[in-house]
């Protein structure tokens, strides 16, 4: 599989995932189908991204507290946050162990694999084992094993254009993600900047760019 296409996913957090629907919908004209809740304590609204107007496993997962619990997650450092931003992004490699033990001989520690769950608001059940590490700057990875991923599903769409990772130390960034089997620029390119971000840029229906 190409790099591109190892993309997964795109997250947007926001304080009251509410708002971040909104904002979306609001930059876009396409408000997230309702996805569910986490043990975390988060929970999550889901648009699928199409590549040259095709679906493909690729989708963007807008994401804040839980509305039906007290207590604010730390999930993407959500606890932090005061508006909706793009965060981090998962890949989907072959392995996700192996690619873990990959980056940790090469000196990146991409966190432990872990099984992990939730119930869409129709009751079916998703599974898939994650590894994330306190890192936002280089992807998570994913592997959703006999689960439908989420972007093949019923979703709204929106057209992928690119996703950029913007550092103030690029170099930093660039050998993690080579550290995870990605080389500079083959998924989202590491551009220099002030601030650290991640850009975002879709297309909309009527053919507007917007870059989030």
């Amino acid at each position: 599989m190409s790099a591109a296409g190892l993309l997964d996913h795109v997250v947007i957090a926001g304080p009251v995932l509410a708002d971040v629907v909104a904002w979306f919908a609001d930059r876009t004209g396409v408000t997230a189908a309702p996805g569910g809740v986490h043990p975390t304590g988060t929970a999550n609204a889901l648009v699928a991204l199409t590549v040259d107007g095709q679906r493909a496993p690729h989708y963007v997962e807008l994401i804040g507290p839980d509305p039906s619990r007290d207590v604010v997650p730390t999930t993407f450092g959500i606890d932090g946050l005061t508006e909706p931003t793009v965060v981090t992004y998962a890949v989907h490699p072959d392995d996700v162990a192996a690619t873990v033990a990959a980056a940790h001989a090469a000196g990146h520690d991409a966190g432990e694999v872990a099984d992990l769950s939730r119930r869409t608001p129709d009751g079916t059940l998703l599974e898939w084992r994650l590894a994330r590490s306190d890192r936002f700057d280089v992807p998570f990875l994913i592997d959703w094993g006999s689960t439908q991923q989420p972007g093949l599903g019923e979703l709204p769409t929106v057209e992928f254009v690119a996703l950029d990772v913007v550092r103030a130390d690029p170099a930093a960034t660039a050998a993690a993600t080579a550290a995870l089997g990605l080389p500079e620029g083959s998924l989202a390119p590491i551009v220099a900047g002030e601030s650290d971000a991640l850009r975002l840029t879709v297309r909309t229906e009527d053919g507007t760019l917007v870059t989030l």
